[in-house]
């Protein structure tokens, strides 16, 4: 089975296809797939966000898509950054003015427990949709730590591995992330499906 991944972010490309591609599924980009749009993430949820970029790329593609809305979830911040995870202090900043922003932010917090929430969802060309949620519980380590990863991982402390993201193989990170986590129910979802 073939999905587009309907964003045009490399590295999520690459974390997907690293676990879906063990279950049979090719995932292409939206480029391979001759699609170039942009979807306004207009949803009050992870959830409506999902949805609103895979119908989007599904529509323009005519194949199944697939797309993933995920953010950083900060308790003492009142669950912000949130769906604004990736516009967090606006579009022009990079990854790393954005992290550094949460932590300034934070400063002076000793409540610093978060969680990674990441929705997958699944638009096929017969109206079907499949739906599936992951989370990632951990803090916010007071300073960045490690090299891999993307977004807020070199801030995002997992205490039983006593690592952030940012430190974890990609391997480790797949095991355990809110990503890896949807996708393992959303796989669920997706062979009851093809059984059907």
């Amino acid at each position: 089975m073939k999905l587009v991944l309907a964003s045009k972010n490399p590295k999520k490309l690459r974390e997907m296809q690293e676990i879906l591609t063990a279950l049979g599924v090719e995932i292409c980009s939206e480029a391979d797939a001759g699609v170039d749009i942009e979807v306004e993430e207009t949803g009050a949820t992870f959830e409506e966000n999902s949805l609103l970029k895979a119908k989007a790329v599904m529509e323009a593609s005519g194949l199944p898509a697939i797309a993933d809305d995920s953010g950083l979830c900060v308790d003492c911040l009142e669950g912000a950054p949130g769906v604004y995870s990736a516009r967090y202090g606006g579009e022009e900043l990079t990854d790393e003015q954005r992290y550094r922003l949460l932590l300034e932010n934070m400063r002076g917090q000793l409540t610093r427990t978060a969680k990674f929430v990441s929705v997958i969802t699944c638009c096929f060309p017969d109206g079907s949709v499949l739906t599936a949620r992951g989370e990632c519980p951990g803090t916010i380590a007071y300073v960045p730590m490690g090299e891999g990863g993307f977004g807020y991982d070199p801030v995002f402390f997992v205490p039983e591995r006593k690592k952030t993201f940012a430190q974890l193989t990609a391997e480790e990170k797949n095991a355990i992330s809110h990503r890896g986590k949807a996708i393992q129910a959303f796989r669920e979802k997706l062979e009851e499906h093809l059984r059907k």
